[in-house]
């Protein structure tokens, strides 16, 4: 065997290996359109859904969070205005919950599995977008979502996947000055918890604007209060990332977080979004930390049986 010929015979072996470090480049999926994502992992598989077409669901599907296959339609509310979706499994009865927005209503669909077809099954809210649906560690449910007027991201309890128990109560609203510089907006909540401690991520200022970024607030309730980290945003422009926010909390085989999520194509106001993927990571005191890249090659999520994303 000749020097050439090892030399491409060895990032094969490495592969093979696990030992290949293998990269991925934002965006991972490129389409203009898709925004605000949620991620589930079932048996091995990645699904991902997303704001789309402005009138239904679908689905895309992966091994490890960078390959993304386009699927079928999922669900289709009957009206336009269909945005961020959030996909739920309940470890008791196995099957799949979607929340949707549909002309700023809340509602939620059941299927069977995770490319559906989900059947609507009731309503959740009204005059109000972005549903995530969070599990505690002592199974209880809590629905957190955006509230209107004011952008005020509300959480409440839920006695089950499709029941609510209680009233509602607001626990973030804009107040600070990254939240407001083009538009007055908090939305897109997603819970994490650490250590007994709640990291509500979200979003701030206009969807549409290259200002659009992500910031948490901490709590030792999933009802609140929280206080919203004094480093806000985590995650916002620079260089030649645009609007990055509304994503999602992923694990990869390492147990490694992952932000997945939209940016916007470029420093104009509008919607043309796309979908990325970049670390998360806590720090020894707990402070959360984010970045967003794009056009350059990144270490990838660690899969099953090897390194990275292959």
């Amino acid at each position: 065997m000749n020097d050439a010929s090892r030399l491409l015979v060895l990032p094969l072996l490495l592969a093979c290996s696990g030992a290949w470090a293998a990269t991925y480049t934002n965006p991972v999926i490129g389409e203009i359109g898709p925004a605000d994502p949620d991620v589930i992992l079932h048996n091995g598989t990645y699904y991902l859904y997303c704001t789309g077409d402005n009138v239904s669901y679908r689905v895309y599907t992966s091994p490890d969070l960078v390959t993304w296959t386009k699927k079928g339609r999922v669900f289709k509310p009957g009206e336009k205005n269909v945005w961020a979706p959030d996909l739920y499994r309940d470890p008791g009865d196995g099957r799949f919950y979607l929340y949707y927005t549909v002309q700023k209503r809340i509602g939620v669909a059941v299927a069977d599995g995770p490319e559906g077809p989900f059947e609507d099954r009731a309503k959740l809210a009204e005059d109000a977008i972005d549903a995530h649906l969070f599990r505690d560690d002592d199974g209880r449910l809590y629905l957190y979502y955006v509230q209107f007027p004011g952008f005020r991201i509300t959480a409440q309890r839920m006695r089950t996947p499709v029941e609510k128990e209680g009233e509602p109560v607001e626990i973030l609203h804009p107040t600070e000055p990254w939240e407001k510089k083009s538009g007055h907006v908090t939305e897109g909540p997603f819970m994490l918890k650490r250590q007994d401690v709640y990291y509500l991520l979200y979003s701030g200022t206009g969807a549409d604007s290259p200002n659009y970024g992500v910031g948490y607030a901490t709590s030792k309730s999933p009802m609140g209060p929280f206080a919203k980290h004094p480093g806000n945003p985590i995650v916002s422009r620079g260089g030649n990332v645009f609007g990055p926010g509304h994503g999602c909390v992923v694990t990869d085989a390492a147990g490694k977080l992952w932000h997945v999520y939209h940016q916007q194509r470029d420093e104009g106001r509008g919607w043309n979004r796309f979908l990325c993927l970049d670390p998360l990571w806590f720090d020894a005191v707990g402070v959360l930390h984010g970045k967003a890249t794009r056009g350059t090659p990144q270490p990838a999520p660690a899969v099953v049986g090897g390194g990275g994303a292959r």
